[in-house]
């Protein structure tokens, strides 16, 4: 008699019956390359003698596509995964597909166990989202299941990955800064150990040289903080003495510590300096008075064509490389166009 769906047999009791990894037992019932014959032999017998039967809605599908796919978040809680999260699902809902979510908690070590975990679930594919931009190491292409890395990508260029573009992010906010009349640009930089605060550097002073500027006042990495925005505006006037009508800054938080430490000094902005900063993080761009004009990393769009990427995939057209998604600017309170400015 077979057994009922309490006692149904999983995909990891088939792996553990014939001595494999989860990984090895999903290609071996799927028919994939690189097993041996002896190997997908013994999958098969512990299958039918667990009397192993694959879920029968990830089947439901036309053309062998399942009916989910699985998502590893490297930390659900940063301010960069639940945008690409949301775009991820957004596209898969569209196209009447399920989602399967597991979190690392910041610990790379639990990733290989939860894409086992996923895999047993019978998901066609999976996205890896990690919540920064610098590449993390790949997680191989034996799984049996096409894999593509989202905001994070991954250190093999064979493998597919979607992430910001940082580089055009940095040409953003120069341009916007002429565009509102400005012309002496200081640079407030994050951390340098982040692949993101070198783009957005490099995006910065390649777009100031094409007006025939330089950044005013040295350009410095430091933290992400606060206390570094505060800190960089108070060496740019007090020890540098430099003269300087908008403050290019990396992140929402050293936005807020620059503007923070300008209204303190009796400097208005926008009106005498402009401030724009990246992220946007509502938590802090929409809590600033003024509120902080920010390039978004456009993570939900992120999120979406790392769901189509995955779908062709699993359709047989992989992809391979980085591909970039344009950031945006969103404007607010802390800078002001020519146009909109108040003539006194």
């Amino acid at each position: 008699m077979g057994k009922d769906a309490r006692t149904a047999a999983r995909l990891e009791d088939v792996a553990a019956a014939a001595g494999v990894s989860i990984s090895t037992a999903s290609k071996a019932l799927h028919n994939k390359p690189r097993i041996s014959e002896a190997t997908r032999k013994r999958v098969f017998e512990a299958a039918q003698r667990l009397e192993y039967s694959p879920n029968k809605q990830a089947q439901s599908l036309a053309g062998g596509r399942t009916s989910s796919v699985g998502v590893l978040t490297y930390d659900l809680t940063s301010h960069c995964t639940g945008p690409v999260l949301v775009g991820i699902e957004q596209e898969m809902s569209s196209r009447g597909i399920s989602v399967l979510l597991a979190n690392a908690q910041s610990d790379a070590a639990q990733e290989p166990g939860h894409v086992e975990q996923l895999i047993s679930m019978n998901v066609d594919g999976l996205i890896v989202i990690h919540n920064e931009t610098n590449p993390h190491p790949t997680l191989g292409r034996d799984w049996g299941i096409p894999i593509v890395y989202a905001y994070g990508p991954s250190t093999d260029v064979t493998d597919c990955s979607v992430t910001c573009d940082n580089l055009e992010a940095g040409r953003i906010a120069v341009n916007h800064l002429i565009d509102c009349g400005r012309r002496h640009i200081a640079v407030i930089a994050g951390d340098k150990r982040f692949i993101a605060s070198g783009d957005r550097l490099k995006g910065t002073l390649e777009a100031l040289a094409e007006f025939g500027m330089e950044p005013a006042g040295e350009v410095r990495y430091g933290t992400w903080e606060e206390p570094w925005g505060r800190e960089s505006v108070r060496r740019l006037i007090d020890d540098e003495h430099v003269t300087f009508d908008a403050v290019i800054c990396q992140n929402d938080p050293l936005a807020r510590g620059a503007i923070e430490e300008l209204e303190r000094r009796g400097i208005r902005v926008p009106d005498d300096v402009a401030v724009i900063g990246h992220d946007n993080r509502p938590i802090v761009t929409q809590s600033t008075v003024p509120t902080i004009t920010s390039i978004d990393n456009s993570g939900e769009a992120v999120g979406r064509c790392a769901a189509r990427y995955l779908l062709d995939a699993v359709d047989g057209k992989e992809r391979h490389g980085v591909d970039y998604v344009p950031c945006r600017l969103v404007r607010r309170g802390s800078t002001r166009l020519l146009e909109d400015a108040v003539i006194e």
